[in-house]
């Protein structure tokens, strides 16, 4: 029995006659997007860009990419949470986490308990980890001992210059922040790889078996201790191990607190003779997280809906731990909204305020190469400078892990994305059976949230060198936009 508000639906309905299409109305249309465009937007596209590159040649790291993000936006009027008592619309706040995970957002007018517009992505992309006890000398040869981190081609990373950053904790609650490998001068570091004369045996292994794990240990020295007595064991272990000291202020046992990373030495670049595209580390995901950020950052005015970003770690290892997305860091976060906004408001209103928000898990995707047909899924694949790519459902095989956004909730984003003239596309992940992955939607799913994958399509992921367009990086940053500050439908 159908209750008044649905018999009223389905009346309104039931007399709504379909309009007649005109000829080559709504026909879907995959292709390049930048041939007509203005000066004015060519050169927004590539002060976007400019700015972008910027950033992610510093947000090397989760811990990086959080720091920059707050330090942009305290520039632009944003403040810590716990320096408010009462949150207005208006206001501009953030909340961070361990120095990794961030939400910020610009209160709206209506009330939280009606929901929020979030654009969520995660800052963490795939490195090589330094082990806790990481340096070891074997054959006169001091190693950082490694433990690679997410999906990798383990060859990609051999022979390869690298840089080092983290951070190294003493027990007294000291720390030193390292960086090496970047700034002009600086050493790099590299995983040697067998030369091809000697590797036959290598070259008839499987791909992924060709570079073994536990030999993708960093080059850290090759000469002894200028100080070591002669009869001294291990000379060139204790060589590093002065030089960490001298440098950082840290003995051998403050390595076991420390987060460690080797990812790719050098700064993003223009990529083409045209200079279409960008070549850098870790565009996944750190060109949706800055695109989410710019476009919070440039709201015009007090949004309808309390807009917030949340950028995450932990995603490519599976969203699990205190800083993933698998935590209670954004259900808390809403919660200090609410309770700043009404103290008198129970657990209830969180609960209304999960459930009627609306998400788009800004994450990137895999682009159609043209060079490896046989992972395309006809029609269904994004393709470079058509926009960012909308992905109704994720997951493998038979959908398997995927949150599968309703109908209803992808209508009313077409309205909002092409009335504020955003290019974008609609696909999948790859040839059924074959592509396939996994996002953080799920994980804002389980509170009845609509949410929908939304990113800027790569060449290369998860490669050390990621390719984007530029085109679609800056339509990326409008399609957020758009939503961040779109009106009550």
């Amino acid at each position: 029995m159908r209750n008044a508000k649905e018999k009223n639906m389905m009346q309104k309905t039931d007399k709504t006659a379909p309009r007649a299409a005109k000829a080559g109305e709504g026909a879907i249309k995959r292709e390049d997007r930048t041939a007509g465009m203005s000066k004015a937007d060519r050169a927004a596209m590539e002060k976007y860009a400019a700015d972008y590159a910027g950033y992610l040649g510093i947000a090397k790291t989760e811990r990086r990419a959080y720091a920059e993000a707050v330090r942009r936006i305290e520039k632009r009027g944003f403040r810590e949470l716990s320096t408010f008592k009462t949150l207005k619309p208006g206001d501009k706040v953030w909340r961070g986490f361990h120095g990794k995970t961030l939400f910020a957002t610009v209160i709206g007018r209506r009330p939280l308990e009606a929901g929020v517009n979030v654009v969520g992505g995660h800052t963490d992309a795939p490195r090589i980890d330094l082990k806790p006890v990481p340096v070891a000398e074997k054959g006169g040869i001091a190693y950082f001992d490694t433990h690679y981190y997410g999906g990798i081609k383990k060859f990609h990373w051999v022979a390869h210059p690298l840089a080092i950053y983290g951070r190294i904790c003493r027990k007294d609650g000291t720390g030193a922040d390292v960086s090496i490998g970047d700034a002009a001068g600086d050493p790099v570091f590299m995983i040697s790889d067998i030369l091809p004369h000697f590797g036959k045996d290598q070259a008839s292994k499987p791909m992924s078996e060709g570079i073994a794990a536990e030999n993708m240990d960093i080059l850290a020295a090759t000469t002894p201790d200028p100080g070591a007595d002669g009869d001294a064991k291990d000379k060139v272990k204790a060589h590093v191990l002065r030089l960490l000291a001298e440098k950082y202020g840290v003995a051998e046992d403050d390595l076991v607190s420390a987060e460690l990373e080797a990812v790719p030495a050098g700064m993003p670049r223009d990529c083409g003779l045209d200079r279409s595209m960008i070549a850098g580390y870790g565009h996944d995901d750190r060109v949706c997280a800055y695109a989410g950020l710019k476009a919070l950052a440039d709201l015009d005015g007090v949004p309808a809906r309390t807009a917030v970003v949340l950028l995450c770690d932990k995603e490519e290892i599976g969203s699990v731990g205190a800083s993933g997305m698998d935590s209670t860091f954004f259900e808390n976060s809403i919660a200090e909204l609410v309770v700043r906004r009404n103290p008198k408001a129970g657990d209830i209103a969180v609960r209304r305020a999960l459930e009627a928000s609306r998400m788009l898990s800004a994450d990137v995707c895999a682009a159609a190469d043209p060079m490896f047909p046989d992972a395309d899924s006809t029609g269904n694949m994004a393709r470079m400078n058509a926009g960012p790519c909308m992905i109704k459902y994720t997951g493998a095989g038979g959908k398997s892990g995927a949150s599968d956004a309703r109908a209803e909730f992808i209508a009313s984003l077409r309205g909002v994305f092409d009335s504020a003239g955003v290019a974008w596309q609609a696909g999948e992940l790859g040839r059924c059976e074959k592509g396939g992955g996994g996002t953080i939607a799920k994980f804002m799913a389980r509170y009845g949230m609509d949410v929908v994958d939304m990113g800027t399509p790569l060449l290369n992921m998860h490669a050390p060198w990621e390719l984007a367009s530029k085109f679609d990086c800056w339509m990326t940053y409008r399609a957020y936009a758009a939503f961040l500050g779109a009106k009550e439908r």
